[in-house]
């Protein structure tokens, strides 16, 4: 189990002009582990048919790889509505399987992710074997198997925010950081790590997909790579990790505890950054799109 700290203050009462703003996004809390094919997780084993060829990158795109189609793609996420009801599963679905090339692919320099969404009841017979990654994947593009703890957390716009709502909660954010040492941005504000809707955490400009129909796409999912951004945090590490972080700092081994929950999969993406996949709930096919920044 895995516990968000509430924050300090009532977040109505402080920001009344954020009440239309708050989403409930839901954080993966990924640890190392060994999930089955039966199991959500990140990184993990997927429940795929085994009449179904396994899904290859068809070489558009890539950066500096013109020659690698037809690498395997690697599985990066799978999700079951029994775990996360609230994910969006198109009708007769409730399997959400994420996965991406582990080589650089344009505009970003960053993995091209593919999803697929089945219905658990219509796989049949299972793929019994993966194939293994290409030989010359980037390592810090595959991420380790990981266990999921879902957890719900309401989180409120950063960079996201319109200007004219700022300005307005400017001052009272100044004053909680002043009396309680929390800052709006980050801790109050968009929840790390890889999680489910809400908002992105962008450490750019926003730049939300429009889908072809012409709306604007949703936000799905967030795969980071950190959990949270340093050992001192005062709310995205979680309660009972908190004792494994005394200690931490930024020069400690390699093995003390906080690395591996600070980044539980291994990824780097970028400079630690993240990719944000959205989809569209207004077209029954489900278009989809991402985006990629980091620092």
């Amino acid at each position: 189990m895995h516990t968000t700290p509430q924050a300090p203050i009532d977040m109505d009462a402080v920001f009344p002009q954020l009440r239309a703003f708050a989403r409930t996004t839901t954080r993966l809390h990924p640890r190392k582990g060994s999930p089955s094919e039966e199991q959500s997780s990140v990184g993990g084993p997927l429940l795929w048919p085994a009449n179904e060829p396994w899904p290859a990158c068809d070489g558009r795109g890539l950066d500096d790889h013109p020659g690698e189609a037809g690498v395997p793609l690697v599985p990066v996420l799978q999700l079951f509505a029994d775990d996360v009801p609230e994910l969006p599963f198109p009708e007769g679905s409730d399997v959400l399987q994420v996965l991406w090339c582990p080589f650089d692919h344009d505009p970003w320099s960053a993995p091209l992710p593919r999803l697929h969404w089945r219905r658990r009841s219509a796989i049949g017979p299972r793929l019994t074997t993966m194939p293994a990654p290409h030989e010359d994947a980037e390592a810090r593009y595959i991420p380790d198997a990981c266990a999921v703890d879902p957890e719900r957390v309401v989180e409120y716009p950063s960079y996201d925010l319109p200007r004219e709502v700022w300005s307005q909660i400017q001052e009272a954010a100044r004053r909680v950081e002043a009396d309680r040492g929390w800052e709006y941005d980050s801790d109050l504000a968009v929840a790390s790590g890889i999680k489910v809707g809400g908002y992105p955490g962008w450490t750019q400009s926003p730049d939300w997909p429009v889908c072809r129909c012409g709306v604007r796409m949703e936000h799905l999912l967030t795969i980071a790579t950190w959990e949270f951004s340093r050992g001192d945090e005062q709310r995205w590490v979680p309660l009972e990790d908190r004792p494994a972080m005394i200690g931490w700092g930024f020069d400690s081994p390699d093995d003390h505890p906080w690395r591996s929950l600070q980044n539980p999969t291994g990824l780097m993406l970028g400079d630690a950054g993240g990719i944000y996949i959205f989809f569209c709930t207004s077209c029954p096919e489900r278009p989809y799109d991402h985006r990629f920044d980091c620092s």
